[in-house]
Parts: C-alpha cells; sequence; structure tokens
C-alpha cells in the first residue's frame, strides 16, 4: 500500500518518524534495509548515512545521495 500510497520528498532531517514509501538497500551486499511501509528510525537513518559516506552505493531509493526520502503523505 505505502508503494502506491500518495507519497511526498522530505528532508532527512524531517524523515525520522515516517513512513517509507521505497525499497532502499546499500549496495554491496543488496540486502534492503527499508521496504515500502516501514517507518524510518534514527538507526535506519544514521546507518544508511554511515554507509553511503564510507562510499557504498545506495540502490532504488528515489534519492540516491540520502538528502531526501520519499514517504508516505500524513493523512
Amino acid at each position: 500500500d505505502a508503494y502506491f500510497a500518495k507519497t511526498e520528498m522530505v528532508s532527512a532531517t524531517d524523515a525520522q518518524g515516517r513512513i517509507s514509501a521505497d525499497l532502499i538497500a546499500p549496495y554491496p551486499p543488496g540486502v534492503a534495509v527499508v521496504a515500502p511501509g516501514e517507518v524510518l528510525t534514527t538507526q535506519i537513518l544514521e546507518g544508511l548515512k554511515a554507509s553511503k559516506d564510507a562510499g557504498v552505493r545506495i540502490a532504488y531509493a528515489t534519492d540516491p545521495t540520502l538528502k531526501q526520502y520519499r514517504v508516505v503523505v500524513k493523512d
């Protein structure tokens, strides 16, 4: 449902606690860290940023720079 829901892009600082509309997987290894419908927690956001900063490619995210995240619009 989250993948097809109405979405918006929010800054990384505003993404905590929001519902992701994207699948996000650091590659390698290519295992999804976030699936559509999951809540973006501080641990997830910090882990993704640390991976990106270490030079790991971020696959499938709408914004692979992780400056913004695609999240479900709040009702």
